[in-house]
């Protein structure tokens, strides 16, 4: 009892004096103050827990102590750390890792998934793209075949139509012969309205890439002069019209009356553009092309740009505005050759055009020719004369060789009347027969395209292949045809030809066959 109350005494009334330490098992060394228990206990001194390096054994230790009772009295328990994780790693790890297992399976089979599903969207992407292609080269396709097939149309109407021209010119020019007869303001008449449709039917030929060029060297700078008051006719009162040229301008390669129907064109389109008034300029320069460019190869070119200050066109306007027979023009107000026949002349020519136009800006539509290499001829003494009666000098026999019967007719009626006699036959078979056969003619005047075996040029080729001084020349009115033609070195004249250039051709002819 005596050692109790001492006890007793010693922990009531001093326990800031002495702390008793009873430790199991034994510390390998002296045991020191542990500052962060008695902290701990300052702090909350019923009981609690914390993770401290032991100063008995030196481990890393999570510690719990409590009260023992009212009396200050802690006792401590200890594990070290190393201990905890061992025996988490023991007991859990195998489930954390039977978990994790699963887990990443899972994800990586999910990343699989995306991955599939972008490489399945890039080809489904791809996939429309091309099938969009397809259908877009599809369109294309049956857009070409159309307009092939509307070309050989055109230039099978137009052939046709040039036919009737030379009869109908071919009867004008009797007419006129036999001093019209009472009939002269009819004929006139007549003779007016031949020339247009033959600026019609050239037109069509022109759009169709069939109408045979008479190409020669133009000086742009001074037949823009020339041409001026031509073009200003086909613009309105209000419209201004300025030409300007950038330095000295080269001589172009061009058709002149292609070229000269281009640019009415262009006026024509500017005028309706500019109802209310606006300038309408042109602009020469040149130009070197280093490389190509779509279809314009690289080369020295000759740039005419015509612009206006019109109302302009939208984009979509535009990407069709060079497709023969497209227009935005109202009912009857407009064919949809204009901008085709300047897109086809450029490009037989050997250049291009381009068009550049924006809602409320105008136009500018820009024709590009190849540079000459050579000098512009001068009409006026390079033409040869044209006799208005035939000598005696000049008359001879002529086969003419011609499946349309009606222009036949017509030619015969003429060569009758320059004094030349004149056998006709259908067919290019039926005239090498005829010449087989022994018949000589000072001239065989022959049309290309014609049924049979042998064509005008094939007759053609055979004649000066057997009959070598034979004097030929060929009719056509086909831009293929005519380029074919030029390859042999026979005379062609291009339907529908004036009645002069016949009788310069017989005029050339007759010292020939004397």
């Amino acid at each position: 009892r005596f050692v109790i109350k001492k006890l007793r005494r010693l922990l009531i009334f001093k326990p800031t004096r002495q702390l008793i330490n009873q430790r199991f098992p034994r510390a390998r060394r002296a045991p020191t103050s542990n500052q962060p228990l008695l902290e701990a206990i300052r702090v909350n001194g019923n009981g609690g827990r914390l993770k401290v390096f032991s100063t008995l054994d030196g481990v890393e230790k999570l510690l719990v102590y409590r009260q023992v009772g009212v009396y200050p009295l802690y006792v401590t328990s200890g594990i070290p750390v190393a201990t905890v994780s061992y025996r988490w790693l023991r007991h859990d790890g195998l489930i954390a890792v039977a978990t994790l297992v699963p887990c990443v399976g899972i994800w990586f089979l999910v990343l699989f998934s995306l991955s599939r599903l972008k490489r399945e969207r890039t080809a489904w992407e791809s996939w429309k793209a091309e099938f969009g292609m397809r259908l877009s080269a599809e369109a294309t396709s049956r857009q070409l075949k159309r307009m092939g097939a509307l070309g050989n149309l055109v230039a099978s109407v137009a052939h046709d139509f040039n036919n009737l021209l030379m009869v109908v010119k071919a009867n004008m020019e009797l007419a006129r012969r036999k001093e019209f007869n009472g009939l002269e303001k009819e004929v006139v008449a007549v003779e007016r309205a031949s020339a247009s449709a033959e600026v019609l039917a050239r037109r069509l030929l022109s759009v169709a890439r069939k109408q045979p060029l008479r190409e020669e060297f133009v000086e742009v700078k001074d037949w823009l002069e020339q041409e001026a008051s031509l073009i200003r006719m086909s613009l309105s009162e209000r419209v201004q019209m300025h030409i300007t040229s950038v330095g000295e301008i080269w001589p172009a390669y061009v058709d002149p009356t292609e070229l000269q129907s281009a640019l009415i064109n262009l006026a024509v389109n500017a005028k309706d553009a500019m109802p209310n008034g606006g300038e309408f300029s042109i602009r020469c320069e040149n130009i070197t092309i280093e490389r190509s460019r779509g279809n314009l190869k690289s080369g020295e070119y000759v740039v005419i740009a015509c612009s206006d200050t019109g109302v302009g066109m939208s984009s979509a306007v535009v990407q069709r505005a060079f497709e023969p027979l497209f227009t935005t023009k109202a009912a009857n107000a407009g064919t949809g050759l204009g901008l085709a026949q300047v897109l086809a002349m450029c490009e037989q020519a050997g250049g291009t055009a381009r068009i550049e136009s924006a809602e409320g800006q105008g136009t500018t539509v820009t024709l590009f020719l190849p540079r000459g290499s050579g000098k512009a001829v001068d009409k006026a003494t390079a033409s040869p004369s044209q006799p208005s009666t035939v000598t005696e000098a000049s008359k001879g026999s002529i086969l003419l060789v011609e499946d349309n019967e009606e222009v036949a007719a017509g030619l015969s009626a003429v060569l009758e009347v320059f004094g030349w006699q004149s056998r006709h036959e259908l067919t290019g078979d039926a005239a090498l027969e005829l010449l087989d056969d022994g018949a000589t003619f000072d001239l065989i005047l022959s049309d290309i395209q014609m049924p049979g075996v042998n064509n005008g040029i094939d007759v053609a080729e055979k004649v000066r292949r057997m009959w070598p001084k034979q004097a030929i020349a060929l009719m056509t009115g086909y831009a293929d045809e005519f380029e074919r033609a030029t390859s042999i070195g026979v005379t062609i004249l291009s339907k529908p030809f004036n009645i002069d250039d016949l009788q310069a051709l017989l005029h050339s002819a007759a010292p020939a066959t004397r």
